[in-house]
């Protein structure tokens, strides 16, 4: 038996999401389906973790057994990507792992970007893939509150409801604001996250950037642990699965 990881690239837009769901089509059932045309065999792939409908991916993570030895990588690329090509999903490495390499219990940490467009008018190059926002923002008080988002937390403020984590608490190891003329770009980095955690912190940056919160307002949300208290959740269009840390 031989186990791969796979790294994928893919627009989540008309996606239910990662995981194999009963009510659309998801990411892990389209590349299980495209596994069975190249590899002729039934596959199933474990990813690293779950991104939500709408959320993409620049470097996600999945590992899958084979009874066979893929020895020719770039044909095994190139013939998935062929299928791929109209399904805005692209795998863009293949990587032979010792047999006990799990892409979701062997993480060591998750990076997430989240894309703000802060200008007035829209972009055909970012729809769907950032949040525009067209009232000027603080970046300056955003950076003062990004802070208080770093260190162990009890999350349960920024936690969805259907959330099906054991624990709503989390290590962020790394909170950043990047401004690049009209584009902000966020990033989190922890072990783990839970459903709309990232989307949640960056509704409360916007509160922070529109001036409606103080930065230390974040601080007094978390030790809340009410979910009622936090910022309604940024869109998905703007979140990125950037790199899974192994």
């Amino acid at each position: 038996m031989f186990n791969y990881q796979i790294i994928i690239e893919y627009l989540g837009t008309n996606y239910v999401g990662w995981q194999t769901q009963k009510n659309g089509a998801s990411v892990q059932s389209i590349i299980e389906k495209t596994l069975k045309k190249v590899l002729k065999s039934k596959i199933k792939i474990i990813g690293s973790g779950r991104t939500d409908a709408g959320v993409h991916a620049k470097g996600q993570s999945a590992n899958f057994i084979f009874n066979q030895e893929i020895k020719n990588k770039y044909k095994f690329l190139s013939s998935m990507n062929f299928f791929l090509k109209d399904k805005s999903i692209s795998i863009i490495k293949i990587n032979k792992k010792n047999i006990n390499f799990h892409a979701r219990h062997k993480v060591k940490k998750k990076r997430y970007k989240y894309i703000i467009l802060n200008r007035l008018i829209t972009s055909p190059l970012y729809e769907n893939r950032s949040w525009l926002i067209k009232k000027k923002l603080n970046i300056i008080q955003m950076k003062k509150g990004i802070k208080f988002f770093l260190g162990k937390h009890n999350f349960t403020a920024m936690r969805a409801s259907s959330c099906a984590a054991r624990s709503p608490v989390k290590t962020i190891t790394k909170a950043e604001i990047k401004k690049k003329g009209n584009k902000i770009v966020i990033i989190f980095e922890s072990k783990s996250f839970l459903q709309k955690q990232v989307r949640s912190m960056v509704g409360c940056l916007k509160y922070v950037g529109e001036n409606k919160w103080a930065p230390e307002k974040i601080k007094f949300v978390i030790k809340q642990k009410k979910r009622e208290f936090c910022a309604p959740p940024a869109p998905p269009d703007g979140l990125y699965l950037e790199r899974v840390f192994y």
